[in-house]
């Protein structure tokens, strides 16, 4: 085999495995916004309870992604990523015995110290989750910038971009089938029946929520499941990441691409001030991070609390919510190929041009989505969110690209790390402040609840796109600078 094939071979062995790998990730993150109905049905876990803990993870995961993006660059990501995976698969098996742990603790199976108990239990176990989770973008940075130049970057990167929304959209379709599907129908038992009412504030005369009371009695326990089998998936996936990455070309005998990536050791003090230039004094990085916060919050309020939203505003059922989150994802993954392929053919790479462009088009469909009718035919609601999905995800992936190529391959997962940061510590907006959000209005306007949590994302959206308008000068990418800046030396 030819160096030029065998090249390519593991470029698109490295992308489609951590594709895979990196989609599975999503199996063991996203699967608690399924469980958040069942748990509030049968525990009166509050909204406000749940705000917190996305908070908390949120926070956690974006400080481990910063913590992995530094390590990340310094160690090898075929041991990194599967290792990673393994471990969230461990914890989310975990998840499942919540009741019986908290049970076992207090001794009881009801009451304010059971709840508080479980409360507990998920909030330390989803932070050691999400904490774990930071393993699993930043060796994937690693690995492409070393396997794609960077004129290919936009294009290769969004369609392994797609991983987000392809395991986003299964976990979705896979969960809601669980919640809809599995668990024990206690529906005829008068006693839980009125629990389940009391917990989701149902008086037991108004009709018409009763039969949202009805399917989660229809389904008690289908919450665990919800944990255990994406965990079983990740599982499996984590030994096929092992079997199938390697590291950087050299570790096979390639050539690297860049000469770049052979100027000094990574514990050296020529690498710790190329890391302070290229990412840490670098104001593109900082801007792509601070515009990152709001795209997160934007995308972060549909997919955590899709579900919910959609079950409580929308009185549509688990399942049939479960698809619409998973149409979102799918328009977004449509959106991540468009945006890609316009940014290296159209914008020269110049990928902060192209989130622009795209955040418009969420202010557009968000403000759509607040204006319509409830009386409005359900599919036009549902197109209309997912063309908020296809425009969301052309930033999400863009600014990791945008990072990687400013920072230049040698610091790709530092620079991401730092992105990513700001974009998970969007939690505080679009966990706490919409869990928040929900449980005051509910009170005071309860009709109305969900309609302000989508003006707050509305005004997200364009504060978003004014903050990557101060980008608009910059450069496709930082690497003839560092060029220019080696002829200089060498001169």
């Amino acid at each position: 085999m030819t160096t030029t094939k065998s090249f390519k071979y593991w470029q698109w062995r490295t992308i489609a495995a951590t594709m895979i790998g990196y989609a599975l990730f999503y199996f063991v993150r996203k699967n608690f916004s399924f469980a958040i109905p069942g748990l509030s049905a049968e525990y009166g876990i509050t909204k406000t309870s749940f705000g917190i803990i996305m908070t908390l993870i949120t926070i956690v995961y974006g400080v481990s992604r910063f913590l992995n993006g530094i390590v990340a660059d310094r160690l090898n990501a075929r041991y990194h990523m599967a290792i990673g995976l393994l471990l969230c698969a461990i914890a989310n098996f975990a998840f499942g015995f919540g009741a019986d742990i908290s049970s076992l603790i207090t001794g009881t199976t009801d009451g304010p110290q059971f709840t508080n108990t479980l409360i507990l239990f998920f909030g330390i176990i989803l932070i050691l989750n999400n904490f774990l989770q930071g393993s699993g973008f930043p060796p994937c940075a690693r690995l492409l910038t070393h396997w794609i130049p960077p004129h290919e970057l936009a294009t290769k990167m969004s369609v392994w971009n797609t991983s987000h929304s392809i395991g986003a959209s299964l976990a979705a379709m896979l969960c809601g089938y669980i919640m809809g599907t599995l668990g024990t129908n206690m529906s005829a038992n008068p006693e839980i029946v009125a629990t389940i009412a009391r917990h989701l504030n149902v008086e037991l005369s108004d009709a018409d929520r009763m039969q949202s009371v009805i399917e989660s009695a229809s389904h008690i326990g289908a919450w665990r499941w919800c944990f255990w089998i994406p965990a079983a998936l990740a599982f499996a996936g984590s030994i096929g990441l092992f079997l199938m990455l390697r590291d950087t070309p050299s570790s096979v005998g390639l050539p690297e691409m860049h000469k770049i990536n052979k100027k000094g050791k990574e514990n050296s003090a020529e690498y710790k001030a190329f890391i302070r230039k290229k990412v840490f004094r670098n104001k593109w990085i900082w801007i792509l991070g601070i515009a990152n916060f709001f795209v997160y919050i934007v995308r972060f309020a549909v997919l955590d609390w899709g579900p919910t939203f959609l079950k409580e505003a929308r009185d549509m059922s688990l399942t049939n919510a479960g698809w619409t989150v998973a149409l979102f994802e799918i328009f977004g993954i449509i959106g991540m190929l468009a945006s890609g392929w316009f940014t290296d053919k159209v914008l020269k790479g110049m990928a902060h041009r192209t989130c622009v462009f795209c955040m418009i088009g969420v202010t557009v469909f968000m403000t759509i989505f607040l204006l319509i009718p409830a009386s409005a035919p359900m599919w036009v609601m549902i197109l209309i969110l997912a063309m908020a999905g296809f425009f969301i995800y052309g930033p999400q992936a863009l600014i990791g690209i945008a990072a990687a190529n400013q920072a230049t391959n040698r610091a790709a997962a530092t620079a991401n790390g730092v992105t990513g940061l700001f974009g998970y510590a969007s939690g505080i907006v679009s966990g706490i402040g919409v869990g928040f959000m929900v449980d005051f209005f509910n009170k005071t306007n309860p009709d109305k609840s969900w309609d302000y949590v989508f003006m707050g994302m509305i005004g997200i959206a364009v504060i978003g796109t004014l903050v990557f308008l101060l980008m608009w000068k910059a450069q496709a990418d930082g690497y003839d600078d560092e060029h220019t800046e080696n002829q200089t030396k060498e001169a």
